[in-house]
């Protein structure tokens, strides 16, 4: 396996600067980054001339099923699907069976994923009304953060109780990460479609079930716990334009709550995506209309929205073509994700550096990821070559989740992933996987 590169003549893009450079990766690292670098007798050499090199992505969200669920999705397949798709490290949620309540099942978690994952991974601890104590005795470095469910969830992690909820803003070692929906609004909505239309609840009722207004609710009482107790809070998946004035513009260095927001809330919106895609864009929160779709992107290119990421959950095919009550909400989207996030770049509504900023950079800073996240020397050797000129059109056949189908399909993006590397081994090519490859547990610089 080759682990020695030179990267030739590519277009990096990194810190808000693009310039052309080479590459030099060696024993999984960046070693050298500068003009003119000579071949040296063992590197095999890449000539990217242009191509465009990003840092790998960290997506700070997603949802790989293992263990308890993994006929919809495992490491193993999730992370091959990362690795096409550009992304280099993920952080996976805790809700599974049994969810990661504790640091028995979080360590489970890690040694499954230095067998089978293909790129570099990391797991959340979650909470629940009864888990107090195991969140005051995490360790600061063996998990990104403490994901808190404001809302509906799977299993016995909906915390409604007031007093956990404070003690957990109170104590929590690490940053709190949130799910915000109001679940008593959520149900009376639920109960009012029902009436409406019996079990042919329609697509497009979605969000208005999983409203906008379930979703400030939730949002304040998650910013003013933290206000209360100077937590680090970071807000997940935004879908309203309402809730962007709870949020400061700018650079997230210095911030004390911060916010993210997820693909598919760039790339769909309305009334005819619905009728469209049914409930394979079924998701929570919902998809809302065009409006929050372009308030959304206007608030990531400006700072207000601080990190880009996926929310990747994958359910089975017959899953979703079931009806409303059925049909599971989810969408499986590592693998086209960073493509999909280019596509504003083609459209003029984000600028490059910025989307390298929100999906790399500010994951990194956020939870001090130790030595990734950038293109700097010394640093691990997770890169993305990108195609500005070779369009890609999805296909069913080509997807790698497990679940084997994505909103995507059909989609014809501007920009393909022309190789990965993770830890300075390449992983993709662009044509096919080298399943040879494995991620490291991330490090956090605390």
């Amino acid at each position: 396996m080759t682990n020695a590169w030179l990267i030739k003549n590519a277009e990096l893009i990194n810190e808000n600067k693009r310039f052309t450079a080479d590459v030099r990766v060696r024993d999984g690292k960046i070693a050298k980054i500068a003009q003119g670098l000579e071949k040296e007798r063992d590197e095999e050499v890449i000539d990217a001339t242009g191509l465009w090199l990003l840092p790998g992505m960290i997506d700070d969200q997603v949802h790989f099923r293992e263990p308890g669920l993994t006929q919809k999705a495992d490491i193993f397949h999730e992370s091959r699907a990362c690795a096409a798709g550009g992304i280099t490290s993920y952080m996976e949620m805790p809700n599974t069976k049994p969810p990661a309540l504790d640091r028995d099942t979080l360590e489970a978690k890690y040694t499954r994923a230095a067998e089978t994952s293909a790129v570099n991974y990391a797991f959340y601890m979650g909470a629940s009304n009864d888990h107090l104590e195991h969140i005051r005795k995490l360790d600061p470095k063996a998990a990104p953060g403490v994901k808190v469910f404001m809302g509906a969830s799977t299993g016995n992690m909906l915390v409604d109780n007031p007093e956990t909820l404070d003690g957990i803003f109170r104590d929590t070692p690490v940053p709190i990460i949130t799910h915000c929906e109001d679940t008593p609004m959520i149900d009376a909505n639920h109960e009012k479609a029902r009436e409406k239309y019996g079990e042919d609840i329609p697509a497009w009722e979605h969000p208005h079930i999983r409203s906008r207004e379930a979703c400030i609710k939730s949002t304040r009482l998650a910013i003013s716990l933290a206000k209360k107790h100077n937590t680090r809070l970071h807000v997940l998946h935004i879908s309203t334009a309402d809730e962007l004035a709870l949020f400061e513009p700018g650079p997230i260095e210095g911030k004390r709550i911060t916010a993210e927001t997820c693909v598919h809330f760039l790339h769909f919106g309305g009334k005819a995506d619905y009728d469209e895609k049914g409930f394979f864009i079924k998701c929570n929160p919902a998809i809302k209309d065009e409006a929050d779709r372009e308030a959304i992107t206007k608030a990531l290119a400006e700072g207000r929205l601080d990190v880009l990421a996926t929310d990747h959950a994958p359910h089975l095919l017959e899953e979703k073509q079931q009806k409303y009550d059925k049909a599971p909400s989810g969408l499986p989207l590592v693998q086209f994700a960073l493509q999909a996030a280019l596509e504003r770049v083609t459209e003029g509504k984000l600028t490059l550096q910025r989307v390298v900023e929100t999906v790399c950079h500010n994951p990194a800073k956020l939870f001090n990821v130790k030595d990734r996240g950038f293109l700097r020397e010394g640093y691990a050797a997770d890169l993305v070559l990108i195609d500005p000129k070779k369009s890609h059109t999805v296909t069913q056949q080509e997807v790698l989740s497990k679940c084997g189908w994505t909103p995507f399909e059909g989609t014809t993006f501007s920009h393909s992933i022309a190789s990965t590397f993770v830890n300075g081994q390449r992983v993709w090519d662009g044509k096919k996987l080298d399943d040879s490859v494995r991620g490291q547990r991330l490090a956090f610089d605390r």
